[in-house]
């Protein structure tokens, strides 16, 4: 085919038995178009590669252009990474939200924990909340033609004023009608509100779920979480925490709606995040209410799943070891790492194994965010330095770590074994001369960090030991 000018999408691998290297697909070359139709997007190629039967147009480093025709099942994908994994770039955010948790970062970090994203391509693909004022009508129109969902909205209120204030952003009001047109054409949707206090909570927050429970069902789900609030905020909008009074009020404002919302619509529609009870001393709800956990990423029944596959997993080995001898008893010490807000639910958990495996010493280290400030309090913000330095402060107390330091696996950065603020796994190893152990989410892997292969070997002795005394007569001795 002649040649022409049109940029294309760099190719970056091929896997290997895909469509791709069959039809001589290499890296290096770039992607033009398929069906005849520029690719606008990541999102564009998911659309354009669903078709049983396809045209791709392939430009080839010496600029030659292949025109292929593909046969193939539906949805089966061509197996090509692109360079970008976008095929375009991000968009920024254009806000200065006055509760920005990025506004309030030290200086000198990595600079992709400066970027504020605010694309709603993410938002479909990965999850992120996006505040709609970086959209376009066509943009909109794109999603419900692409029927893309669900769509993530940080709404923080319905009311349009008060919008624009807190998002700094004259537009941000007006933006909210892309909610209306999403809810028309059935989008899926979840909505986010960021609560600051005195500024879009009480009577504000009310309006806001009431106003929202107005795009039901189409509207899955809203969660509400507390601004964070850490002390680099110097020239910034004054921002204050919740005190456990009113983090009571805010979990008393959303159950009083809950029940009206699932006896219409079979869904509870709004959630107060975990932080609220556990701030607000109270217990969390049971697993129904979080209506299959769709905001779990937001912090939302967490430690409700986490304790529900707790104890599950827990029953699950006590009915395995009962009647078995203790002589294989697992004996091990080690530290948990976790942050304030999770350490009395941690430290419980703890407890409980340590009465199961009376050999297992565990001792619950609850790490202070000084790199932030004491008013973070999750342990995803926690960085190395923290770690290293407290952990240190613990031995010289007289405290040993034992032979492993367990961390949960959201204080390191996705798929790599770095903390926020650089601090290697390996380099926490090399300064507190022990193994870390990094703790994948849920209950059940809790548990089998603790007790790992080593149970597991010592689990199996036990085993043999009692059906030998068994088959020879022999009491089974001690249970537990």
């Amino acid at each position: 085919m002649k040649k022409h000018d049109q940029q294309g999408h760099l190719i970056k691998c091929v896997q290997p038995d895909s469509i791709a290297e069959e039809l001589e697909i290499e890296p290096g070359d770039l992607l033009l178009a398929i069906n005849q139709e520029e690719i606008e997007d990541v999102l564009d190629y998911g659309y354009l590669i669903k078709d049983e039967f396809i045209e791709v147009l392939i430009q080839k480093p010496d600029g030659d252009e292949w025109l292929l025709e593909i046969e193939k099942n539906e949805d089966e994908d061509l197996g090509i990474e692109f360079e970008n994994s976008l095929m375009s770039c991000y968009r920024s955010c254009s806000n200065k939200c006055l509760f920005c948790f990025i506004d309030q970062m030290p200086k000198g970090m990595r600079e992709t924990l400066y970027f504020k994203d605010d694309d709603a391509r993410l938002s479909f693909l990965q999850g992120n909340y996006i505040t709609l004022t970086n959209m376009r009508e066509k943009d909109i129109q794109r999603i419900i033609r692409l029927h893309l969902s669900p769509i993530n909205i940080s709404v923080q209120s319905t009311n349009p004023e008060l919008r624009c204030k807190m998002l700094n952003n004259r537009f941000a009001g007006e933006k909210l009608k892309y909610m209306d047109m999403l809810y028309r054409a059935g989008i899926e949707m979840n909505g986010q509100i960021v609560l600051c206090k005195g500024v879009n909570d009480g009577a504000e927050l009310a309006r806001s779920i009431d106003d929202l429970s107005a795009y039901l069902p189409v509207l899955r789900s809203v969660s509400v979480v507390p601004a964070g609030i850490t002390k680099y905020r110097e020239g910034l909008f004054p921002l204050e925490l919740f005190c456990q009074e009113e983090a009571g009020a805010v979990i008393d404002m959303i159950e009083s709606r809950q029940n009206a919302f699932y006896k219409q619509y079979g869904i509870h529609f709004v959630h107060a995040s975990d932080e609220w009870y556990i701030n607000a001393g109270r217990e969390f709800p049971e697993d129904a209410r979080y209506d299959g956990y769709v905001q779990l990423e937001n912090g939302v029944g967490m430690m409700r799943l986490l304790l529900d596959e707790f104890d599950e997993a827990l029953e699950q080995i006590r009915e395995e070891i009962r009647g078995l001898r203790r002589s294989g008893e697992l004996k091990k010490t080690l530290t948990m790492a976790t942050g304030t807000l999770a350490y009395p639910v941690i430290k419980n958990l703890a407890d409980r194994i340590m009465e199961v495996f009376p050999g297992v010493c565990i001792h619950v280290a609850c790490i202070r965010n000084d790199f932030f400030g004491e008013t973070i309090t999750v342990s995803g913000l926690i960085t190395g330095q923290d770690l290293i330095r407290q952990l240190k402060e613990r031995e010289q107390r007289g405290e040993p770590l034992g032979e492993s330091l367990h961390i949960p696996a959201n204080m390191l950065r996705t798929g790599e074994q770095i903390f926020l603020d650089d601090v290697t796994v390996q380099e926490v190893e090399a300064s507190l001369g022990v193994k870390v152990v990094v703790v994948e989410p849920g209950g059940s892997a809790f548990i089998e960090a603790v007790i790992s292969a080593d149970y597991r070997t010592s689990r199996n002795n036990e085993k043999l030991v009692y059906i030998q005394a068994f088959e020879q007569g022999e009491e089974s001795g001690p249970r537990y």
